[in-house]
């Protein structure tokens, strides 16, 4: 349930930019920024480049990077996989 509430002023033709895009996808102004928010701080998130370690996990984390491969069959087949861009087109 939602209990917290975010106030946002914004200009008129802000306002009506939202709500015609809300409508197209058929929600309501509230759903749709709240979609469009979190959409948007989970990408922020996810680009973050630096990351903070003790030095315990800094030493986990370059024994992961330095050991061996394992094995995937998966990653195998995908990578085998010729791109359609780079397939000649029929003649």
């Amino acid at each position: 349930m939602r209990d917290a509430s975010i106030n946002l002023r914004v200009e008129p033709g802000q306002r009506d930019l939202i709500n015609h895009a809300a409508r197209i996808l058929g929600k309501n102004r509230s759903d749709f920024m709240l979609e469009a928010a979190c959409e948007r701080a989970k990408a922020v998130i996810l680009d973050q480049v630096y990351f903070q370690l003790s030095d315990q996990q800094y030493q986990s984390f370059v024994a992961l990077l330095d050991a061996p491969e394992e094995f995937n069959q998966g990653l195998n087949q995908l990578m085998a996989v010729t791109p359609p861009w780079t397939k000649k087109p029929k003649q």
